[in-house]
């Protein structure tokens, strides 16, 4: 028979009963837990965080915090040298009753209202003739982008000189064909229209570019079909262009209508080309807050204006999307 001590003594030594191996089954069960919970779509889910953070944390420093910053400096009066004093509401009431910020804002309006239909139109117009077949087909299609890649003040420049009254190209073009020339850039009734078409010239080929890019997913399939059925080229337009070009053409309107209200060629054209004149008849909106903040130092004012148009934007974004449903356009 076994000695009892030499069994007992056996067992504690025993492998299977060690205290590490007492430890094992805990650390399986948690290593365990750590591969359920690592999951592959977590793994992803963490690696596209990492790769958006940079970006996110950039948006944050340098456009959130400032939006926030300006929103509540629309509340103070603001001297320019460090003062600030609380007055409430008085910037935005000063706002409403400032006849030259109001003008400013009819100004835009009329911008904005014959400015995104012109991008639409040329631009649509312009992807719809370079997608032909035509011998150089690459290079008009470089042509008609080059402006949107030359530096806006260069173009304001040369686009001032050609409009100069008298001695200016566009006025000498006009007097060689028996027409009269006229103040484009001095003359209120003119120089708005002036601008507008310097901006669309501008744009036309960046907005040619995602047409482009809208017309070459549309398969041509559908038009060889309606050819088939002897359709016109009219009716393709209208059934098959327009139709399924709807979430382009839903961005177009979005991001030509926000670039009319505060792009940048909304304030380098007009301060190179007419400085807000003849008249304020140029001064938008964007102009007339530079003006209050860099000229006249009202940095509390011009961040009451800023913030009421930012709202406004917003309030125009909203409404396309809810109208549009994000460029679907079926209201049913």
């Amino acid at each position: 028979m076994d000695d009892p001590s030499r069994l007992s003594v056996d067992n504690l030594e025993s492998p299977s009963e060690g205290p590490e191996n007492r430890r094992e089954p805990g650390r399986r069960a948690g290593e365990r837990k750590a591969r359920t919970f690592w999951t592959t779509s977590r793994k992803e889910a963490l690696a596209a965080w990492l790769f958006i953070l940079p970006d996110f944390i950039g948006l944050l420093i340098f456009v959130a915090v400032p939006m926030v910053l300006a929103l509540s400096l629309g509340f103070f009066s603001v001297d320019g040298f460090g003062g600030y004093k609380f007055i409430g509401l008085a910037n935005y009431n000063r706002m409403f009753h400032d006849p030259l910020f109001l003008k400013s804002i009819g100004v835009t309006i009329v911008y904005v209202i014959c400015l995104v239909p012109g991008l639409y139109v040329t631009g649509l117009g312009l992807a719809i003739l370079v997608r032909q077949k035509i011998p150089l087909i690459g290079v008009w299609r470089s042509l008609f982008f080059m402006p949107y890649v030359v530096s806006l003040v260069v173009v304001a420049l040369i686009w001032k000189v050609m409009l100069i009254d008298k001695v200016g190209f566009i006025n000498r073009m006009l007097e060689l064909v028996g027409l009269q020339g006229k103040s484009w850039l001095g003359d209120p009734q003119f120089a708005l229209g002036a601008v507008l078409v310097v901006t669309i010239w501008f744009l036309m080929g960046y907005y040619m570019i995602i047409f482009l890019s809208g017309l070459q997913e549309i398969p041509r399939e559908y038009y060889e079909a309606a050819r088939i059925d002897g359709a016109k080229p009219w009716a393709m337009f209208t059934k098959i262009t327009l139709p399924l070009l709807r979430p382009t053409s839903f961005f177009v309107l979005l991001v030509s209508t926000v670039a009319a209200v505060s792009g940048s060629q909304a304030f380098d054209l007009i301060y190179v080309m007419t400085n807000g004149g003849p008249a304020n008849s140029t001064s938008l909106a964007v102009f007339y807050i530079y003006e209050q903040a860099f000229k006249f130092n009202n940095y509390g004012y011009a961040a009451a204006m800023a913030s009421s148009l930012v709202i406004i934007l917003l309030a125009i974004t909203v409404v396309l999307f809810a109208l549009t449903r994000g460029g679907r356009f079926h209201l049913g």
